[in-house]
């Protein structure tokens, strides 16, 4: 828990201290390992973080903000050896856009987009979620996610990931906690680099959090553990 405490404390830190990092253009001074323990930092640092309760949004909902993880880099040395000209945090901070819009039928659609500040990390992705159980005020909501993200602007790299969840959230007045676990599938293909090869490989994913909303106004904390990584997460936006 002190663990967490002092990451989330940290996120915003992180987000401007990643302008001393650098980009990942040196993949070819990794070995196979290396290159298999650089794959797993990002895959748990760009998957798709979902950052909102299980409850459905309804035919005219709208969940917009704005929002920045910081995963735990358990492979550092690795990653600054795979930059050139720079030394990351031990947090990787990934800031993003997001927007969600609830459909018919218990169906929500989000998107993501990512520039990571100080690196050629760029990052889209998104979701398609159904609530099996919408919720009211004796059940809680359950859903199931289909996720994607995609990372471009590293050339040295063809990186994506997918990933399937199942989550439960029940609000109290303007609080909703809400947890899931899931699993994600890593692709990371090396570019023009002969010593190395893809690696394809899946990650177990846990996660807890807690929305708020103030009128217009909302807010959400995550806790996520993708793989052997540890993520926090903070938003802020508007949800109807």
């Amino acid at each position: 828990m002190k663990h967490i405490v002092r990451s989330a404390l940290a996120v915003t830190a992180l987000a401007a201290g990643a302008a001393q990092a650098a980009d990942i253009d040196s993949i070819q001074l990794l070995s196979q390992q290396e290159y298999r323990a650089l794959s797993e930092d990002l895959g748990a640092a760009l998957s798709y973080k979902p950052l909102t309760p299980a409850e459905p949004l309804g035919i005219t909902g709208f969940d917009i903000g704005v929002a920045v993880t910081a995963t735990e880099l358990k492979n550092k040395a690795v990653f600054d050896r795979a930059t050139s000209g720079g030394n990351l945090p031990s947090y990787l901070p990934v800031p993003t856009i997001r927007a969600l819009k609830g459909l018919p039928f218990g169906i929500d659609v989000g998107l993501m987009a990512s520039a990571i500040p100080g690196t050629n990390i760029r990052l889209f992705g998104g979701e398609l979620r159904y609530a099996i159980l919408s919720g009211n005020v004796a059940l809680p909501a359950v859903a199931i996610r289909g996720s994607f993200s995609k990372m471009t602007g590293v050339n040295q790299i063809d990186f994506d990931t997918k990933g399937i969840d199942l989550s439960v959230s029940k609000g109290f007045l303007n609080f909703t906690p809400y947890g899931g676990v899931g699993m994600v599938w890593v692709s990371s293909t090396p570019n023009g680099v002969p010593g190395l090869s893809k690696e394809s490989f899946s990650l177990n994913k846990v996660f807890l959090g807690v929305n708020a909303n103030f009128l217009l106004m909302n807010f959400a904390f995550e806790a996520d553990r993708t793989g052997e990584n540890n993520t926090v997460g903070i938003k802020a936006g508007i949800r109807f």
